[in-house]
């Protein structure tokens, strides 16, 4: 298949062989004011015109999967330099409405402050949505986003990895909203407390909250060496 595309040092429009039965697509999980996100795009050409979507691609003849999922999320976000995990390949027959293909899900975990978002090559528009926000998105993908959260709520019990969206500093309260948001449970704030305490995992950094309107809570950050052991050798964190 022959796809037009704009070159970026050129800014002409110019031609390139791309897989004509294979895409990619991204399930970008962000972490806000107690609540998890997905970042969606909205397609700006195409048959699905004015629809949301997750971020996803045509791959090109000539690059690598993990290549071309990094740069479909580069071209429609702007998001760049992330650690993209795979997670499988999504193959209905008919999950796409003019033929036959395959799709290729990955997904990340970032913190929203250390990226800007911007909505380009064919999204007219890139924006953060809550869980309960998301509704029809186009083909599968309410599929695919729904795979992948299940897949975190399997992960997170078993690795630190959702902490990657908390910032530098944060609150055991943070760290609980973040656990129930993933796991959609509601947890027993003195249990859980005492339940992510006895990890180790944490460094008490004698500060606290500045300028908030409630009662100030105590500051932590993680210990590396103890986050990447956990990492490494995982864990159990019934809760």
């Amino acid at each position: 298949m022959v796809k037009k595309f704009i070159d970026e040092e050129s800014g002409k429009v110019v031609e390139e062989k791309v897989m004509n039965a294979i895409t990619i697509d991204c399930v970008i999980f962000g972490f806000d004011q107690g609540k998890l996100e997905v970042l969606l795009v909205e397609h700006g050409s195409g048959i699905s015109k004015g629809k949301w979507g997750l971020p996803g691609g045509w791959i090109k003849e000539d690059e690598s999967i993990d290549n071309a999922a990094h740069r479909v999320l580069q071209e429609l976000t702007g998001i760049e330099d992330l650690y993209l995990e795979q997670l499988k390949a999504f193959g209905d027959p008919k999950r796409f409405p003019l033929g036959r293909v395959i799709t290729i899900g990955y997904y990340a975990l970032i913190k929203k402050a250390d990226y800007d978002v911007k909505a380009g090559f064919t999204a007219s528009d890139a924006k953060w949505y809550t869980m309960d926000q998301v509704k029809d998105l186009i083909y599968d993908h309410n599929e695919i986003l729904s795979y992948s959260l299940k897949h975190l709520r399997n992960r997170v019990r078993q690795a630190p990895i959702g902490f990657n969206l908390l910032p530098e500093k944060f609150t055991l309260l943070q760290i609980m909203q973040l656990y129930q948001e993933v796991l959609n449970i509601e947890l027993d704030k003195p249990n859980f407390r005492r339940k992510i305490l006895k990890m180790k995992l944490l460094v008490d950094l004698k500060e606290k909250e500045k300028n908030v309107s409630h009662r100030a809570a105590k500051l932590y950050k993680f210990d590396p060496e103890i986050y990447k052991q956990l990492t490494d050798k995982g864990f159990n964190f019934e809760i």
